[in-house]
């Protein structure tokens, strides 16, 4: 027996390379490098290339006008030093002065706008795939992960990559060429200006490689703590229901501020790594010994006063790329880690494929289980040994006891599961073969836990359908499910928005509008897994009529605990602990099969003369 995939929640170490098994995918959508978050984050940059090499040439040209205002001011004192000095020099040196000054301000403008523009096309297409590849993902892989942990990554994780580009890139390329230039124009200067600033910059090199070693552990911590927190705070905000009905408010209130506490303490600690900051020091410390090698160069007649001056300007200018380094390594270590968090939630195994050149025709309704095993978990088998025929059109119930695999078996037509041992086929052909949107898109499942969106009550009703509805469409639909009269009391009719999930909804009205949502799809295999349970009894027969219609040629599987409905089935499956125990007929079954009658029994309805047929009832049904 093939064993299933085992269950594990991400880490950073999730990552994986290679090509992915995905249920949806985007016809020609872009692609993207997976080897590592750096390859990751510079194929997306490759998209735009006219971007950044925008930003690199407004940095360098910028750059190369800061370097030209103290070697200005430099020569401004030498000229007003000079006995030869002119107000027509010194004007012309303050108007090349201003014009450089304004030179570097346009093009830090038209860096600024390019790098802006690069850094949310980055966010939007890291978003996006990101968002792809979540819907790509099969249900198993969506069942083992944290709602606020996936919403922590898809939202804050990403905006941090695009706090890496903007102002992180930007910054980065500033504070690089800050360093170039000065060092390019001081060796005009004169060569032997070079020494202390370059015992500086190995300074810098080995403060700062300390630096981002330490930082690196911090923010990884941090950004996987952030997911967390938003994961509890997800997590009891969906289940605020049970908290208030269980008066579990203060120990929910306690167990989120332990997690901020956490948080916290990451926080403190990358600002007490930050506060140790050493680059500074080693500036300032390189500054009088700079100015001290100068003035000994001056006395020895090597340079002018001006030279001095411009020496020193230049020095300035590291004091830029030193101070900033501290926020900018913080940038890029942030987004490196949520780049590492994206890639691991994209690159995760998921078990199913889309199948893009699998078939697609339109069904006819033919479903056929051989010998099929299923489980959640390896070793712990729900379904064994399942094999039955459906024939296009035929209504099949499915009964048996609590855990005995009813709704298990049903996501497996629509492949929402894939088998362990076995087949499933539709029309003749393994519903692995098919290609997912053509199978998924003609079969329908009305299930009791019933999800609605957000939006107006049309668009939920309309929602799956595969054409466009017009709001006639939409309310003869509302009318079949009985649902368009509730509908109409509503503030603004079908234009109303319901909350997430339904919550200002009853359970029947949910129910049907799932119902009529089911209507509208127009499905070839219909799956309704209690559909019918919070919906009261005259609710129910109007209900009913309206599905018996909608049944007419489309193969249904019906799980409910409604006699009348049951006994009407074309077929009825009797499973008891994962396997098949009996199938037929109401009047057959009742006829031979004693777990099927004890069923029926709990709804204190006759039995027939016990059978030989089927195997006998557990004690557990018995009871």
């Amino acid at each position: 027996m093939r064993p299933a995939v085992t269950s594990h929640r991400l880490s950073c170490a999730d990552l994986a390379v290679g090509a992915m098994k995905r249920e949806f995918s985007v016809p020609g959508e872009a692609t993207y490098s997976r080897k590592g978050p750096i390859r990751w984050i510079i194929s997306h940059v490759l998209h735009y290339p006219h971007l950044p090499v925008l930003v690199l040439l407004t940095v360098v040209a910028g750059n190369w006008l800061g370097s030209l205002g103290p070697l200005y001011i430099g020569r401004a004192f030498d000229h007003a030093l000079s006995p030869e000095r002119s107000a027509a020099g010194l004007l012309s040196l303050c108007l090349a002065l201003l014009g450089v000054r304004v030179g570097q301000a346009l093009l830090n403008l038209g860096g600024n706008v390019a790098n802006e523009f690069l850094a949310q096309k980055l966010e939007r297409d890291a978003r996006e795939e990101l968002y792809i590849a979540l819907l790509g993902k099969s249900l198993t892989f969506h069942g083992r992960q944290r709602i606020g942990d996936i919403m922590a990554r898809a939202t804050n994780d990403v905006r941090q990559l695009n706090f890496m580009f903007s102002p992180g890139l930007r910054l980065i390329l500033q504070s690089a060429f800050s360093v170039v230039m000065p060092f390019v124009a001081i060796a005009g200067l004169d060569e032997r200006l070079l020494l202390v600033p370059l015992l500086f910059l190995v300074a810098l090199v080995i403060t700062v490689r300390g630096y981002s070693r330490e930082l690196t552990p911090v923010a990884e911590a941090l950004r996987g703590r952030f997911g967390e927190l938003n994961a509890r705070l997800a997590e009891v905000i969906g289940g605020i229901e049970v908290v208030k009905a269980c008066a579990q408010e203060a120990m929910e209130a306690q167990r989120f501020g332990s997690d901020v506490d956490k948080l916290r303490e990451l926080s403190i600690r990358q600002g007490d790594i930050q506060a140790r900051y050493l680059p500074l020091l080693a500036y300032y410390v390189m500054l009088p010994i700079a100015f001290l090698h100068s003035l000994g160069l001056y006395r020895a007649g090597s340079l002018t006063v001006g030279q001095v001056v411009a020496y020193m300007g230049l020095l300035g200018i590291l004091q830029f790329p030193t101070f900033i380094s501290i926020f900018t390594f913080s940038l890029v270590q942030l987004g490196l880690a949520g780049a590492r968090r994206i890639l691991a939630l994209i690159e995760a195994e998921t078990e199913l494929d889309e199948n893009q050149g699998g078939y697609a025709a339109p069904m006819r309704g033919e479903v056929v289980f051989e010998n099929v095993s299923f489980g959640y978990e390896p070793g712990k088998p729900v379904l064994q040994g399942i094999s039955f025929r459906a024939r296009p059109g035929e209504t099949v119930a499915i009964v048996g006891g609590t855990g005995s695999g009813k709704t298990t078996l049903t996501r497996l037509v629509n492949r929402i599961y894939d088998v362990w041992e076995g087949r499933v086929l539709i029309d003749g052909v393994d519903v692995r073969e098919w290609q997912l949107e053509a199978l998924r898109s003609q079969i329908s499942a009305i299930e009791q836990d019933v999800f609605l969106f957000s939006r107006s009550v049309a668009e939920n009703i309309a929602f799956g359908a595969r054409r466009s509805l017009s709001r006639e469409e939409i309310e003869r639909f509302a009318r079949e499910a009985q649902a368009h009269e509730f509908i109409e009391q509503l503030p603004a009719g079908y234009d109303t928005v319901i909350g997430e999930r339904g919550v200002t909804l009853s359970g029947g009205q949910r129910q049907r509008l799932a119902i009529a949502r089911a209507f509208a799809t127009d499905p070839r295999i219909l799956i309704m897994d209690d559909s019918t349970s919070a919906i009261d009894s005259a609710t129910e027969d109007l209900i009913q009529a309206a599905m018996n219609r909608v049944r007419r040629g489309r193969t249904t599987f019906l799980i409910t605990h409604r006699l009348s409905q049951i006994r009407w089935a074309d077929r009825i499956l009797v499973l008891r602990s994962g396997r098949l125990v009996d199938q037929g007929t109401h009047e057959e079954l009742l006829a031979r099969c004693e777990a099927y009658r004890n069923i029926f029994a709990r709804y204190d309805r006759p039995l027939a003369p016990s059978g030989q047929a089927c195997p006998a009832a557990s004690t557990e049904e018995r009871a």
